[in-house]
């Protein structure tokens, strides 16, 4: 049997969601997307969805509530929705347990977080389940989320602080990168159009390739670098005294207090 999804918020994830569940294969009559913005609600009938503007107007039963709306919004979308048999929530640093607190603490919650390029279908998302999540709920979680990516299971919620501040943050680290290669390379001589492309299709390209390839990421520096040649001199000041290690080291712990920084004022 169909089982009857309400997506809590249509914005860009919400809509990403959408988009790639539908490309799984899900009926878009089973979908009922939430959202007080009206041009939202005429993107989801688009798509082939109902679409209501407030929690309250979900008459149906329930099987799984996808909260895709602000952290701060939680509360409210969860006290008017039905109940469901599953929460899925993507709103960034409520735990479970806070969840729980709203909706009953015997319900199974799942706790995810994805990053934008789910857009694409290309995201990563760390999952995490809930005292009460059974084999069908995390089978569920599970297929949902790949509709727009890749998934990884975490034993201890507590890491979805470093989950946050590794793959949650970073595809804005990743376009730094790229924004930073375009001006080396415009610093090198090259027209800006060109470097652009230069530097976004290398950093596509080889993040594709590791993602494929079997061998770690050091192993495939290694391999890229000749002794004494132009990838080695580049390496000997992005490494010299691990600077660029150490850079990235802290900017990572600093989005991991930043979360839990926020979780702790709330």
């Amino acid at each position: 049997m169909t089982r009857q999804i309400v997506l809590a918020g249509f914005g860009n994830m919400g809509r990403a969601l959408a988009k790639g569940w539908i490309a799984a294969g899900i009926d878009a009559s089973s979908i009922t997307v939430v959202d007080p913005d009206s041009s939202a609600r005429e993107q989801a009938l688009a798509l082939g969805f109902d679409a209501v503007a407030l929690p309250q107007e979900v008459l149906a039963p329930v099987d799984v509530a996808v909260l895709a709306v602000k952290p701060g919004e939680l509360d409210a979308v969860l006290r008017a929705l039905p109940r469901a048999l599953l929460y899925l929530s993507i709103a960034a640093g409520r735990s479970t347990g806070e969840i729980g607190a709203v909706v009953g603490e015997d319900r199974a919650i799942v706790r995810a977080m994805p990053n934008t390029p789910a857009a694409i279908g290309q995201g990563m998302t760390g999952l995490c389940a809930g005292a009460h999540v059974g084999p069908a709920d995390r089978a569920m979680a599970n297929m949902l989320m790949q509709a727009v990516g890749a998934v990884e299971w975490l034993d201890d919620e507590a890491d979805m602080d470093a989950v946050t501040a590794v793959s949650g943050s970073g595809p804005a680290y990743v376009f730094l990168l790229i924004e930073a290669l375009t001006d080396a390379g415009i610093a090198a001589g090259l027209e800006p159009g060109l470097a652009k492309r230069l530097a976004t299709a290398t950093v596509s390209g080889a993040g594709a390739y590791a993602r494929q390839s079997s061998a770690d990421a050091a192993t495939l520096r290694r391999q890229v670098t000749s002794p004494k040649g132009t990838t080695e001199a580049a390496l000997s000041v992005l490494l010299g005294r691990d600077a660029f290690r150490n850079l990235l080291r802290d900017a990572v712990g600093a989005a991991a207090a930043r979360s839990r920084e926020l979780r702790s004022k709330r």
